[in-house]
């Protein structure tokens, strides 16, 4: 039973996670403001992230739910926490209050748990997989780690050029307090 319960609960919040990156669902932002985030936090190209993340976490969360492909369902919730406590939350320490990782870790840890046994009261345990074994639940916390890694190094790979050189652009744009030529006065006024 308490098996069930943790399933229920978990998957549930993470499908209303997702849809509040994908529909705004929940107090969410939806997929406008997700992609902001995404492209804030160098997660690019940030609607396709942005899309990921938010179907990763609605999709995995119903699958936990109901457990069905349990270590596959918590793989991909893992990636997305990861990613979310190795790109925002890392820095802020662990405790949720100040946006640190408290929260991810322990829907990593309840993924994990999961993964390794979802209970007889699931899909998976219908079809004699009440309990998959350690190994899938490693499976999991590997899977979700090179998922979360492969998300990051695409959001290197895919950042925009123009994102470099802005720095740049904007500096050429501030004028130079040194100097004391003026545009205006470059033109003819040969007419005077």
């Amino acid at each position: 039973m308490g098996t069930l319960i943790l399933r229920l609960v978990v998957g549930l919040l993470f499908v209303g996670h997702g849809l509040q990156k994908l529909a705004g669902l929940f107090g969410g932002g939806g997929l406008k403001q997700t992609e902001a985030t995404m492209d804030a936090i160098g997660m690019h190209p940030a609607n396709l992230q942005a899309r990921a993340a938010g179907l990763a976490e609605t999709a995995g969360g119903a699958a936990l739910a109901l457990g069905v492909a349990t270590p596959f369902a918590s793989a991909g919730l893992i990636a997305t926490m990861l990613t979310a406590v190795r790109k925002v939350h890392a820095k802020n320490g662990l405790w949720n209050s100040k946006g640190g990782a408290e929260f991810n870790l322990v829907m990593i840890a309840a993924a994990v748990l999961l993964a390794e046994r979802p209970g007889k009261a699931s899909i998976d345990g219908a079809f004699g997989r009440s309990k998959w074994g350690t190994g899938w639940a490693v499976f999991a916390v590997l899977a979700g780690a090179i998922g979360s890694s492969l998300a990051i190094a695409a959001g290197r790979r895919f950042a925009p050029v123009a994102s470099a050189e802005e720095p740049d652009a904007a500096e050429d744009d501030v004028a130079d307090p040194d100097d004391t030529t003026e545009d205006d006065d470059d033109e003819d006024t040969s007419d005077e």
